[in-house]
């Protein structure tokens, strides 16, 4: 495991043993730590709790589970759904049972059980060249990208990556297995090169002629917007969200979760409360340019210009559910090779 980066929301800080303070709250996050720490910040000027935050990239569930009863971890914070599930399968996490947050986010996503919640959504967009393609139309579906007339146009990252492997676990839902392989064996053939890179750097891709659409989330568009070299990438594409007379388009999320051992349970409950209420939320829309998940909360100014979309209303926790079969069909049919 690569080494993990130590900081708190308001200054650099390492723990190593359970904290039992009661003005503190011990945090395990996947998300980095710039796109978080203005939350915890609010949080802690809020209610004088302060805020610990431990970062890694991968390996956190099996952390949580090696580290037992004497874990620190109060909340862990991820990116994916996957990662969601992965907490609950290896029991490192307890179920919350909170009005706050169950009023906050739609049932579609949250956990039955209370041991995983999210807390912004991100839509897995199709990005085109606006010269050589244009916008998209409102009856593009993901299904497209396996036609011909789309050879040899399509730039990914690795089908492995948990973006992706969502994207195809939601299609099996749709669809089966069966169905889906054709799905994955037509994008292949499709591919302008071989999986690689992050999303931005497809729509990168886009701008130097390597291909003409991408796969990629939303809110890399806000983040290519306001980079000063990205600018052109992002100038160079239209945002689309497919699936708009289908299934609608595929969202994934992040999400928060209360740690199996958490020593400071009240102050992990009320952070976690606090994430899901609007002050937070208002954040993560503008900071991040993620989608709120709790209703009502404005996006931003720059997310709200590319157009209302309809969501996947398929609940993720069924999504999750096939993501061993998404894994094996991306092997079978060699997608990243």
């Amino acid at each position: 495991m690569k080494k993990l980066l130590t900081l708190t929301a308001v200054a650099t800080a390492a723990f190593t043993a359970p904290s039992m303070a009661a003005e503190e709250v011990n945090v395990y996050s996947y998300r980095q730590p710039f796109l978080v720490e203005p939350m915890f910040k609010a949080f802690t000027e809020e209610t004088g709790i302060k805020v610990n935050v431990m970062f890694s990239d991968k390996g956190l569930a099996e952390k949580i589970k090696q580290e037992g009863e004497y874990s620190p971890a109060d909340v862990v914070l991820t990116t994916d759904i996957s990662r969601l599930v992965e907490l609950a399968d290896k029991e490192v996490v307890q179920s919350v049972n909170s009005d706050t947050i169950n009023g906050n986010i739609p049932s579609q996503y949250r956990d039955d059980e209370g041991e995983w919640f999210a807390l912004t959504l991100r839509s897995r967009n199709v990005y085109s060249s606006r010269d050589r393609v244009g916008k998209l139309g409102n009856d593009f579906d993901y299904t497209d990208l396996a036609k011909p007339e789309y050879k040899g146009k399509i730039c990914t990252r690795s089908g492995k990556h948990p973006y992706n492997v969502s994207l195809v676990a939601s299609m099996i839902s749709h669809y089966g297995e069966a169905e889906t392989q054709t799905w994955l064996e037509g994008v292949k053939a499709n591919l302008a090169r071989k999986p690689q890179g992050n999303d931005r750097a497809q729509v990168k891709a886009i701008k130097e002629g390597l291909c003409d659409v991408s796969l990629g989330n939303s809110y890399y568009l806000g983040k290519m917007v306001n980079d000063p070299e990205q600018v052109p990438w992002a100038e160079s594409v239209y945002i689309n969200f497919p699936g708009q007379e289908s299934n609608g388009t595929h969202v994934n999320v992040s999400g928060m979760a209360m740690a199996k051992y958490a020593p400071n349970h009240e102050n992990a409950l009320k952070l976690m409360e606090f994430l899901t209420a609007e002050k937070a939320q208002q954040m993560y829309a503008e900071v991040n340019y993620e989608y709120p998940v709790k209703e009502g909360v404005k996006r931003s100014e720059l997310v709200a210009s590319w157009g209302d979309f309809t969501a996947d209303a398929l609940p993720l926790e069924k999504v999750a559910e096939n993501h061993s079969a998404a894994v094996r069909l991306l092997d079978e049919v060699k997608f990243d090779l």
